[in-house]
């Protein structure tokens, strides 16, 4: 066994377009996944999983089925538990670590 150190900025350079993700690692069942987010994603809901949002760089507003946004800036992060219907939304560019079940499908449903 052995300890692999990873590079956030490395997996930066390898996400060519909004939306799309990169795995940064596996932890047990779970994926940290690297995206960029730009303009707004669609709403959608995890029926079985919770998602965590962490934002590295820039700023995010994570709309909510009947709560009030959250807005979150660097180094700020929220978890949006199962079956919550949201849509994600950055106005510019930035980049967000994901934690969510390594088989979950980023669509959502």
């Amino acid at each position: 066994m052995s300890v692999v150190k990873l590079s956030l900025a490395e997996k930066i350079e390898e996400i060519d377009k909004p939306w799309s993700t990169v795995e940064v690692a596996l932890v047990n069942d779970q994926a940290v996944r690297l995206a960029m987010f730009q303009g707004e994603y669609h709403w959608h809901k995890h029926t079985n999983e919770d998602e965590l949002f962490y934002v590295l760089k820039g700023e995010m507003t994570l709309q909510l089925k009947d709560q009030p946004d959250i807005s979150l800036t660097e180094g700020e992060m929220a978890v949006v538990p199962k079956g919550l219907e949201h849509c994600p939304r950055s106005e510019g560019v930035s980049y967000i670590l994901m934690l969510e079940p390594q088989a979950l499908e980023s669509r959502g449903d």
